[in-house]
């Protein structure tokens, strides 16, 4: 993981990471669930997991893959220890009630609006950033006020959007798995509004791209103001 904490503000540090095609699509059409990590990849992540104080998804992915979001231990030759933090960002209160991010297996903390009237159960940590939409520039330094100091960050499309284009993170992979989708309805990377010119997109600085299983996995940082591109190197500590 990245440093422990931002010397900006006070927030977690943040690592973004998710596995796509090579045409940038996180799932088929639809949404339907893909498995594109490769096995050497499930294990990159599940080392990310082991070493996240918390794992933050949307609650379109809890409602359409119904993710544990525990580390897998045995993929990792370990005993099995304490599981991070989960974070669900739920506007709207939709988390099913058999989700087993609610099974109280770990740590839950669902984020949530002003608008929101749903009531968790009372061993969920329900925290509430923002009036209609989830305002993540509030909600980091909240988490941060909880004790976490590493957050990974692993979807859906639109809260990869929301952080991506907001900045505040620290480091973004992504595994290309060698294989296009395609089609209209398969959600990409990135959701979110649109962009209509180079001056509302987000950018971002290769630093690393290494061959993992059958695809690769490319790092990134967010781009420095001024800076020349540095090719491809090895990821800061």
């Amino acid at each position: 993981m990245p440093p422990a904490e931002s010397t900006l503000i006070r927030r977690p540090a943040v690592w973004v990471n998710c596995a796509a095609s090579l045409d940038g699509r996180l799932a088929y059409a639809g949404g339907k669930q893909a498995s594109l990590s490769s096995p050497e990849d499930r294990v990159r992540v599940q080392r990310l997991r082991a070493n996240a104080d918390a794992i933050l998804v949307g609650v379109g992915t809890v409602v359409k893959d119904d993710p544990s979001l525990r580390v897998h231990w045995d993929l990792l030759g370990e005993a099995a220890r304490k599981n991070p933090t989960r974070v669900v960002l739920d506007a709207t209160g939709r988390t099913p009630e058999g989700a087993r991010v609610l099974d109280g297996s770990a740590p839950t903390i669902i984020v949530t609006t002003e608008r929101s009237t749903r009531r968790f159960p009372p061993a969920v940590h329900t925290v509430v950033a923002g009036r209609e939409r989830i305002d993540i520039g509030e909600l980091f330094p909240m988490l941060y006020e909880q004790g976490i100091r590493r957050l990974m960050v692993e979807g859906g499309a639109e809260v990869l959007s929301s952080v991506l284009r907001s900045g505040l993170f620290d480091r973004c992979t992504v595994y290309y798995a060698p294989v296009v989708i395609g089609g209209t309805t398969a959600p990409p990377v990135v959701a979110g509004r649109e962009s209509h010119g180079p001056d509302e997109t987000t950018r971002l600085e290769l630093v690393a791209l290494e061959r993992v299983g059958e695809g690769y996995v490319a790092t990134y940082i967010p781009h420095r103001t001024g800076a020349t591109s540095p090719g491809v190197a090895s990821p800061p500590p």
